[in-house]
């Protein structure tokens, strides 16, 4: 038996609609979530693709998310847009506060959108290339649950607190980066699991305190942030900016809220837009080919751009209008429909 199973694009879409809405999602969100589901599946980002429609279907079975919620937009300034999501899935809110945020940056030449109450489930790359798409460069950053410890530290105390950035390109895809500031995606450390492999050095500790490679240790320990304290600080940022800032929860705070359920974290985000035209005083053009020249001494070295791999993987897969999962997961996935 093929450990892999090949699905239209169409129909990692009815796949993920179809979850969703047997678990109680409207038909409004279940867009939203399979949206994102199907642009990371798209590009072979598969801890963030359909895998994540366990934490989904697990965050509304715990009670706790929404799958109704009419998010609340509100213009809270010249260049901030405040998003409360009203428990629901954070996707739904985003999307119906992104044309405003655009507004208010092409406007004023730099503009914030805080989205607050939330369940956070997904990777930030396609959101910031929702700006990049309109010729605006992004940043987008938000905490998780307490699994990472931070430099010289033994227990969770940070999120895996992902942090991404896209520059729009003209006439090509976008210079986009997504990374979580703990070694690994939490997603991954459970794709790990799931396969039985052992995790590389560094990347977490057992419940003691003590390094280990073993993911099932790993999930009852502590994930390590990338680059010691350097990676700790810009973490603790991420908590501040994500947190604090826009008032709302850290990822200590997060985890406590879940009271051990299972669901996606819960917690705010920001996500800044800046306007090139307004920002270089109208040089856009000549600045564009300044940052082309940077991409290609890049590329000149033999080293390849952040998302390289991802486009190239999502041009095949449009090409061939088809994708790849394993069986295993597939099967599952077919199991939470109720």
């Amino acid at each position: 038996m093929s450990e892999n199973i090949t699905l239209s694009l169409e129909e990692v879409r009815q796949l993920s609609e179809s979850v969703l809405t047997s678990n109680g999602f409207n038909q409004a969100h279940a867009r939203a979530i399979t949206d994102i589901i199907y642009t990371n599946q798209l590009g072979d980002c598969h801890s963030h693709g359909l895998y994540r429609l366990f934490m989904c279907v697990e965050s509304i079975r715990s009670g706790r998310a929404s799958g109704t919620a009419e998010p609340t937009i509100i213009d809270a300034g010249p260049a901030v847009v405040r998003a409360n999501a009203n428990d629901g899935i954070s996707l739904l809110a985003m999307q119906a506060a992104m044309p405003l945020l655009i507004e208010k940056a092409k406007r004023n030449g730099i503009a914030a959108l805080a989205i607050n109450r939330c369940f956070h489930f997904s990777a930030l790359w396609p959101e910031v290339e929702k700006l990049s798409e309109a010729g605006l460069a992004g940043m987008a950053m938000l905490p998780s649950h307490a699994w990472v410890a931070p430099a010289g530290g033994t227990r969770g105390l940070l999120g895996t607190n992902p942090f991404a950035f896209s520059w729009p390109r003209q006439g090509k895809a976008p210079f986009t980066f997504d990374f979580a500031t703990s070694q690994f995606a939490r997603g991954e450390i459970e794709l790990y699991r799931r396969a039985g492999k052992p995790l590389p050095e560094g990347v977490a500790i057992d419940h003691e305190g003590k390094p280990t490679t073993d993911a099932e240790a790993a999930m009852h320990g502590a994930m390590l942030t990338f680059g010691g304290h350097k990676g700790s600080a810009l973490s603790l940022m991420i908590e501040l900016m994500a947190g604090p800032l826009i008032d709302d929860l850290t990822s200590k705070e997060s985890m406590e809220f879940a009271e051990g359920k299972p669901e996606a974290p819960y917690h705010g985000e920001i996500i800044l837009a800046f306007d090139p035209n307004l920002l270089s005083g109208g040089r856009v053009a000549e600045n564009n080919e300044r940052a082309e020249r940077l991409f290609a001494d890049v590329i000149d070295q033999g080293a390849r751009l952040p998302s390289q791999r991802r486009q190239a993987a999502q041009a095949f897969n449009l090409e061939r209008n088809a994708l790849e999962i394993p069986k295993a997961l597939y099967d599952d996935l077919l199991k939470l429909k109720v």
